[in-house]
């Protein structure tokens, strides 16, 4: 069998041959309704529904389907969000979707039907709120980062994990390109809002912001600290009001935890900027409320985990030396929050730069029919995005960057 790319034709009867995803479906091929509804910038994604539920079918283009087969991709980025799944599966069970079927030469993934689940991006967009979010990714985060990590997992086997994903060479170089070089000076895909020319050609001059762009993307080249999501934004997350799924992990690979956890922050942050074009005067600090809950659970839990995980055998190479001694632990616990901290205000920093100058935008702003309100938008979170780049001596805490956001 060769590789073809899945049709809402094909589909049924293709995935009728795996037995395990025809009894979960239940009846035949021809009862099934299949709805191709793959909206993001990459991939096929059927929804397929039967008498017995529904699965998820997630296939590889081999090209970036938001700029078309200009831009080959290899299939392989298939493997490495399967190989993904299975391990935040593993150590975060509750948070992503279950992994039912995978075909490495179809590039197919075949998961769990998320429903009544929406994208968290579009319910924001709304103005839905969802209470258990901060709680529910706060633990995803901690929880899969740190049983990754050095902490956790003694130098062998963290060195043989690595290497598993090592091969994932051209997502890693999607995010090198497009977060931290492109932004920066005038790449051919590049759009924005008219109305931003002045703040855009003023950033692209600005040499302390671009150095710091390029810092970070040393830090993301050579800091193998955990295995990461690789792409954890509002659009790559699930919702109901009582629970929360991490999907799409397909940029997965070794890099350093502030990382994703800047991300993530990042997109909430814009989901606030956007309000005031959005809904202009009912902005209530939810999504602030949301960020600073994020990190404070995300932080408490992560450190619960270096006090009170008591590794097997060798233990983690890091996690051993910091208890020997109660006051390193307590001071290496500081330092790692300072240090993850400051990293992910600027990975956040960089994020929300590329989602307003670069090539894939985000809807929170896209959703703005206004142009003159939607740059303006804009143009406030790149200036505190330049800011959590240049100047995040400034912000200590994330109550600081509440505060700052709030007044903006």
């Amino acid at each position: 069998m060769s590789y073809r790319p899945l049709t809402e034709t094909t589909a049924a009867a293709f995935l009728a041959d795996i037995p395990a995803v025809a009894a979960r479906l239940g009846g035949e091929a021809g009862d099934w309704t299949v709805q191709e509804v793959g909206d993001g910038n990459l991939n096929l994604v059927f929804l397929v529904t039967g008498p017995g539920g529904g699965v998820a079918a997630k296939q590889a283009l081999p090209y970036v389907r938001l700029v078309g087969e200009s831009w080959p991709l290899p299939l392989s980025r298939a493997y490495y969000e399967r190989l993904a799944l299975a391990d935040q599966a593993r150590l975060s069970p509750a948070r992503v979707p279950a992994l039912l079927h995978h075909d490495d030469v179809m590039a197919l993934t075949v998961m769990e039907y998320l429903t009544p689940h929406r994208t968290l991006r579009g319910a924001l967009v709304e103005g839905l709120r969802y209470p258990l979010l901060a709680d529910h990714m706060a633990g995803f985060l901690a929880d899969t980062l740190f049983f990754t990590s050095d902490l956790a997992v003694p130098a062998v086997e963290k060195k043989a994990r690595i290497a598993a994903y090592l091969g994932n060479t051209a997502m890693c170089r999607i995010t090198e390109d497009l977060i931290f070089d492109e932004p920066y000076f005038d790449a051919p895909m590049n759009h924005h809002t008219p109305g931003l020319e002045d703040v855009v050609a003023t950033l692209r001059a600005d040499i302390p912001l671009r150095l710091a762009a390029q810092a970070l993307k040393a830090r993301f080249l050579a800091a193998p600290e955990a295995l990461l999501h690789g792409d954890l934004h509002t659009g790559s997350i699930m919702v109901t009001a009582d629970d929360s799924r991490a999907i799409d992990p397909e940029f997965a690979f070794y890099g350093p935890i502030g990382f994703d956890v800047g991300m993530l922050l990042a997109n909430l942050w814009m989901a606030h900027f956007a309000q005031a074009g959005q809904r202009p005067g009912v902005e209530d600090g939810w999504l602030l409320a949301q960020a600073e809950a994020l990190w404070a659970g995300f932080a408490e839990r992560f450190e619960g985990h270096w006090r009170n995980h008591a590794p097997d055998g060798e233990g983690g190479t890091l996690h051993a030396l910091a208890r020997a001694d109660a006051g390193l632990l307590d001071a290496a616990i500081g330092a790692w929050r300072a240090a993850t901290w400051s990293d992910s205000l600027g990975f956040a920093g960089v994020e929300i730069i590329r989602r307003i100058l670069g090539l894939a935008h985000v809807a929170d702003f896209g959703s703005i029919a206004d142009e003159t309100l939607r740059a303006d938008c804009e143009r406030r979170a790149l200036l505190f995005a330049r800011e959590l780049l240049v100047e995040r001596r400034n912000y200590p805490n994330v109550e600081a960057v509440s505060r700052r956001i709030a007044t903006a």
